[in-house]
């Protein structure tokens, strides 16, 4: 739950609704001036600053404050999210238009729903269940297997450091003990990882040989990343998963050149609208994931959930695109095919994107 509560926390802020309660004051109560701006107060809240008069200052108001982020929203969030999912271009469109008091803006709904994901990932797992009883013997067995393979890399990182401090004394050079701790220490990295359980140890591979698969590229930068990722898939994988999460945001001003291709001879809309029906569309998607994985945490089955997973983007991105942009059946139809092969483009660069800033 420390994900949601920071998810409304972060996303109430963004959405304009955190107030900025003035830490110095004594008063409890309605005065006669806005304790945050000092304006003199005319009413229930300030007309300069927007701060509401009457400020708790107990513990329980604190509390409140949490449960009413998470599960209100100021109310906009059950007003945002049918319409988001039922009638996507409505929202969309409305939105644009300017009507902003209903609805929860599309940066705190996509903010929000990232921080939902990663909470309901790391309690139930994704879309497709969690860690079944047996796979739970083999990792915990795969644990006691790592804390042991830990100990003997690090015995052996600890001879290597004393053969290349020797070897330097002597004048002599170090590229190939270099090299080798490199690997060492990566894996050591990823030991204690899966040791401390924020690694899986079921889903580690045995390490590619660069060589042998012919995957080397002749660029030094290119292939020092390929040859620790195949040395260490399941460090990478998480190095990925953890970027993902961190740089989810990008995945924004990546996907509006191409929506703004599919409507460049259009006078009558923006990169601000096509920035608006980007972001809703990625929390849709992201609110669709996380309802899938508590809806396979409770038993629906998995063909349920990859059909879903198959036809309901499509059939979002269309609605979407016929409600935002006022597109009839044909011109929502072709810009949806053109969307989809969009979205994949946008999802490669995005992939290759956090390789570099993983590099």
């Amino acid at each position: 739950m420390a994900d949601v509560a920071t998810g409304a926390v972060v996303a109430h802020a963004v959405d304009g609704g955190g107030r900025k309660d003035g830490g110095g004051a004594a008063q409890d109560g309605h005065g006669d001036a806005c304790l945050n701006c000092g304006t003199r107060l005319l009413g229930a809240h300030c007309h300069a600053c927007g701060q509401a008069g009457h400020i708790h200052r107990t513990a329980g108001a604190l509390f409140h404050d949490i449960l009413h982020g998470v599960f209100h929203f100021e109310g906009r969030t059950w007003h945002t999210l049918p319409l988001l999912f039922w009638r996507p271009g409505e929202v969309t469109r409305r939105y644009i238009a300017g009507e902003r008091v209903n609805f929860v803006s599309p940066m705190a709904l996509f903010l929000f729903s990232v921080f939902l994901m990663v909470a309901v990932f790391g309690l139930i797992g994704g879309p497709f269940g969690p860690v079944s009883a047996t796979d739970a013997t083999a990792m915990a067995k795969a644990r006691t297997d790592a804390a042991n393979r830990l100990a003997t890399v690090e015995a052996e990182i600890g001879k290597l450091q004393a053969e290349k401090a020797a070897l330097k004394a002597k004048g002599g050079r170090t590229p190939a003990l270099n090299e080798r701790l490199g690997d060492l220490t990566t894996e050591q990295a990823e030991l204690r990882l899966v040791t401390k359980g924020v690694l899986k140890p079921d889903v580690r591979t045995k390490p590619v040989d660069v060589d042998e698969a012919g995957l080397r590229t002749g660029v030094p930068g290119v292939d020092h990343i390929i040859r620790h990722a195949a040395a260490n898939p399941e460090l990478t994988a998480y190095k990925l998963q953890s970027s993902a999460y961190k740089f989810s945001w990008a995945l924004i001003p990546i996907s509006l050149p191409f929506i703004w291709v599919l409507f460049l001879f259009r006078r009558d809309v923006g990169m601000y609208d096509h920035a608006v029906f980007a972001t809703y569309s990625l929390a849709a998607m992201t609110l669709m994931v996380v309802a899938l994985s508590l809806a396979s945490a409770v038993g629906l089955p998995g063909l349920l959930i990859g059909m879903v997973l198959l036809f309901f983007p499509p059939w979002h991105m269309y609605r979407q695109l016929k409600g935002t942009y006022g597109l009839g059946r044909f011109g929502a139809t072709w810009r949806t095919f053109a969307l989809i092969v969009s979205a994949y483009t946008a999802a490669l660069i995005f992939f290759v994107f956090l390789v570099a800033m993983g590099a």
